[in-house]
């Protein structure tokens, strides 16, 4: 790119993100420390049912399985995980709001029942590009997220006359249950910049937080950091509620992202970590989590069709199982990877189970 050019989208750049933040006031951070102080701490899981090897094939009405998602929520609520993070599209929605609505009540009153909240997600740039409706492929043996679809892909992200369909879907699920007790936040763009995408996500990154806020929700709107991308990072930090971040490293590395992530005064929910092939695990995050007090998401509950127990860049088509899973807590019979890291998890979780903090230092119940 020419030096001229380059100056001209930085200015552009700039702009935009001074208007996103201009026409969409976020939060105060009292308010958003007031609601946090309400919550119970939130721990739990990036969910998606092990029958599913995508967002698509989750929620579309041939293979919407709430089965699976009964079962497989009763074995985080046994971990004492009170909220999960749920990953929308928006074909489903383009294609059927109404039963795509339903669907999501469905789940919803699913999840309540085993006294969990959702964090949903409605975009996201990583894994299979320009995802098609209908059946979708079978796993690739070994691969991690071998049918994991991006929202909305590349094709619709640099064409702003298909976004149309895109604002309807956010304002119509926020419209729906933007006051919904059950969902704790919503997480608009996950990973925004990922893909190569860097700066060309910013267009529907700040889209997406306009038309979110023009629904008023009563829960906070958040996207997350996961990598020093200076321009997605400020359009995220300037217009999310709550802090949200991804850790895929060490305890150490985790405690000193907290510290930086908290000169700017709000709740903070790590909305993805443990990676147990890079470090990040249960007996040394969890802990760090606790003691700062910051939502705890880990990515995966049972081996599935997602094949995230294999890691990210180590593909092994010759095994059933690794032999250290990257992610994930169960098989599909219940039985968990270690009874060891079970057993932790809920000696954690059981020690937050009776009041939010705001409830417990007031004395109320």
């Amino acid at each position: 790119m020419k030096p001229v050019k380059r100056a001209v989208v930085a200015v552009l750049l700039v702009v935009l993100v001074s208007v996103a933040a201009q026409a969409a006031p976020r939060w105060s951070a009292a308010r958003a420390n007031a609601w946090y102080a309400r919550q119970a701490w939130p721990v739990g899981c990036d969910f998606i049912p092990s029958t599913a090897i995508n967002q698509l094939e989750m929620w579309q009405a041939e293979t919407f399985d709430p089965a699976a998602i009964d079962r497989e929520l009763g074995l985080a609520e046994g971990l004492g995980m009170n909220t999960v993070r749920v990953y929308l599209h928006n074909i489903p929605w383009e294609q059927d709001a109404a039963g795509f609505r339903k669907r999501i009540g469905e789940y919803l009153a699913i999840a309540d029942r085993h006294h969990i909240k959702t964090i949903f997600v409605l975009f996201d740039s990583c894994w299979t590009d320009n995802p098609k409706p209908g059946k979708q492929p079978e796993p690739k043996p070994g691969v991690h997220n071998s049918g994991w679809v991006r929202a909305p892909g590349t094709e619709r992200m640099f064409d702003s006359r298909t976004w149309g369909g895109l604002e309807q879907y956010t304002k119509g699920v926020l419209a729906a249950f933007g006051k919904d007790e059950r969902v704790l936040a919503w997480d608009l763009f996950n990973e925004p910049s990922n893909s190569g995408y860097m700066d060309s996500c910013l267009p529907l990154l700040i889209k997406s937080f306009e038309w979110a806020k023009a629904a008023n929700p009563s829960q906070p709107l958040t996207a997350g950091w996961w990598h020093d991308h200076p321009a997605s990072n400020r359009v995220m930090f300037d217009n999310s509620d709550v802090v949200t971040f991804h850790w895929y490293g060490d305890a150490a590395g985790l405690e000193a992202k907290i510290l930086e992530l908290a000169k700017m005064g709000r709740p903070m929910i790590c909305t993805e970590y443990m990676a147990r092939t890079r470090g990040s695990v249960f007996e040394t995050s969890l802990p760090v989590f606790e003691r700062h007090r910051v939502g705890a998401i880990n990515w995966g509950l049972v081996k599935g069709k997602t094949n995230t127990i294999f890691a990210w860049d180590t593909p092994m088509p010759e095994v059933d199982e690794p032999p250290v899973w990257h992610h994930d807590i169960f098989r599909p019979d219940g039985t968990p990877y270690s009874q060891k890291e079970v057993d932790f998890i809920r000696a954690v979780t059981a020690r937050h189970r009776a009041r939010p903090a705001a409830a417990a230092a007031a004395g109320g119940r």
